[in-house]
């Protein structure tokens, strides 16, 4: 059976179904119109008992038991209030009958009475008749609209029945003639069916797949061999070496420089899969380590290989290679490349900078401490006295003397985080001796501020370098009181939690900006409009000392509102 067959004897059964439908709901709502009268109970009671009471009314000179009656039927009444207006005409009707029942023989009061019953029979039958009338208008109007909408469906079915077997079957016959233009070899045939169903997805992929036929058809082996072998030559020439794998890991092709580095033939290369070549050489196995995921801390220092008779310093650059298919819309990764830059010039560079501030640093300590000493012999008049103002300049002359000394011990601290010859002495140190060293160390620059350093007394000791950590401690609080305004405390805390240990130091000075919260153990880093005196090295080799030590330093501040540099150590 044929699909337009199909399509029509499926819109045909629609076509039926619709019309039953249409002729249901006529049907009941001729019903509904009809039975609607059943909403009208309230009001046919209402008159039932009005004519109950009336009757009662009239046998009540004679018959005491038609009293009953009529209060029965008056509280059926209330209890039966339906429309606006009854609830009032029932009330006075109940107070109208109190009158009657002191005198059954009032001639108003029966009158009254009488009046009351009609008007609330009245009311009712008002309100009976504007629901009937109501009630057929909406039945009505009801089936005015479902014939309507029987007809609109009639007359979508009908459309249906005419246009939609040759909407389904005419696109299938445009792409059977379509392929056999294919199969023909007539790759520029495509297909345009401008809609976004399942035809619109059915000839999107056709058009690609003519659209790469098309292109492997009109490409030129020995052009794409020359365009190989060109770019062959190109990275074979290139100084650093280069190494690239495909999405499988297999070597396609290693330069002159690559091999050299790495000890092994271009056989022994090109072709292999770089995790069996891991396996047994150590270089080629920490290049291709996670080299199809992002680089790690380790992997961003430099790797030190030895080639060309000497050491040599190489950063490595791992570049994902992904290329986006024609006619398709995501990304494919087809392996990746790894360069090694050759930084060796600059590592000596960076060597030589080092060496010369350790030299010039150790070469300034001498003479800075030969001036204190001799300063030191000034201030206590040994070689002569001196008058106030001799005394003001030796000061000032001492307190340059102590800021160079400070720096020259900076950069030698730096020169030793540089050079990875950080020396540590790693044991059981009591925190009470290192905050009781850093706190005597400045506790003359605190009185001078009148600022009160606040410790706890602690028996903790923690696995530490001593002297290391003491300087670290001493920096901050230096640094504490240097920030901090006059007058003012700075707390020193101690906590213990799950065997680390963290030393608080808090001030309330001004605190920190939030944008260069991250930038202050940076090297030679200082707050933009700070006037401070400092390097910028401080902070920086406090951190590098607690790293090194397994330690950890972070600070938390807010601007205005002080700050808070904590070390974490392990718990001896």
């Amino acid at each position: 059976m044929k699909i337009k067959t199909k399509l029509r004897l499926g819109t045909g059964v629609l076509f039926a179904m619709v019309t039953i439908l249409s002729v249901l709901g006529v049907r009941q709502v001729n019903i509904l119109s009809s039975g609607s009268r059943d909403l009208l109970k309230a009001n046919y009671n209402s008159l039932e008992y009005s004519k109950l009471m009336l009757n009662a009314l009239e046998e009540m000179p004679t018959d005491r038991s038609a009293m009953q009656l009529f209060e029965k039927s008056l509280a059926d009444q209330q209890k039966n209030i339906t429309e606006a207006g009854e609830k009032e005409l029932t009330e006075e009707l109940s107070r109208h009958f109190s009158q009657l029942k002191t005198n059954f023989f009032d001639a108003a009061a029966v009158t009254n009475v009488r009046q009351d019953i009609a008007e609330i029979m009245s009311l009712n039958l008002n309100a009976i008749n504007a629901k009937s009338v109501a009630a057929a208008e909406t039945a009505r109007e009801s089936t005015l609209w479902i014939a309507i909408a029987g007809t609109i469906c009639f007359l979508i079915a009908f459309t249906l029945f005419l246009n939609l077997p040759g909407n389904i079957a005419n696109p299938i016959r445009e792409l059977t003639e379509s392929i056999g233009q294919i199969a023909n070899e007539n790759y520029r045939e495509r297909v345009h069916f401008g809609s976004k169903d399942e035809y619109g997805q059915l000839a999107q992929s056709f058009n690609i797949m003519a659209e790469k036929l098309e292109e492997y058809n009109n490409s030129n082996l020995a052009k794409v061999m020359m365009e190989k072998k060109r770019v062959e030559t190109l990275i074979d020439n290139m100084h650093d070496p280069v190494i690239g794998l495909d999405e499988h890991r297999t070597i396609i092709f290693a330069n002159e420089e690559a091999r050299k580095v790495t000890g092994l033939s271009a056989g022994e290369m090109i072709g292999a899969n770089a995790a069996e070549i891991a396996l047994r050489n150590d270089l080629v196995r920490s290049l291709v380590k996670d080299s199809f995921g992002p680089a790690s801390q380790q992997e961003q220092q430099p790797l030190k290989i030895y080639t060309d008779g000497k050491e040599s310093y190489f950063e490595k650059e791992n570049v994902n290679i992904a290329i986006l298919p024609t006619g398709e819309k995501e990304v494919r990764s087809i392996g990746n490349v790894i360069i090694l830059r050759n930084v060796t010039p600059y590592k000596e560079l960076d060597f030589a900078k080092t060496n010369f501030i350790a030299n010039i640093s150790h070469e300034l300590k001498t003479p800075i401490s030969s001036i204190k000493i001799t300063l030191d012999l000034l201030r206590n008049e040994s070689v002569g006295t001196t008058n106030e103002e001799q005394r003001q300049l030796i000061e000032g002359i001492r307190d340059d003397a102590d800021r160079l000394l400070k720096i020259t011990g900076e950069l030698l601290n730096i020169t030793q985080v540089e050079s990875g010859q950080i020396q540590l002495n790693i044991a059981s140190s009591p925190v009470s001796e290192m905050v009781g060293y850093a706190i005597a160390a400045n506790e003359m620059q605190a009185e001078s501020r009148h600022i009160q350093l606040i410790a706890p007394e602690t028996d903790i000791s923690v696995l530490a370098d001593a002297e290391k950590t003491a300087w670290v401690l001493t920096n901050l609080i230096s640094n504490a009181i240097r920030y901090s305004y006059d007058h003012s405390n700075i707390s020193i805390s101690v906590i213990e939690s799950q065997g680390i240990v963290q030393i608080a130091i808090k001030d309330s000075g001004q605190g920190i900006s939030q944008e260069y919260k991250n930038r202050i153990f940076d090297r030679y880093f200082r707050i933009p409009g700070s006037t401070r005196e400092g390097t910028g090295l401080g902070l920086a080799i406090s951190r590098e000392f607690m790293e090194a030590q397994e330690g950890t330093l972070r600070v938390e501040s807010e601007l205005g509102a002080g700050s808070t540099f904590t070390i974490g150590l392990k718990k001896a």
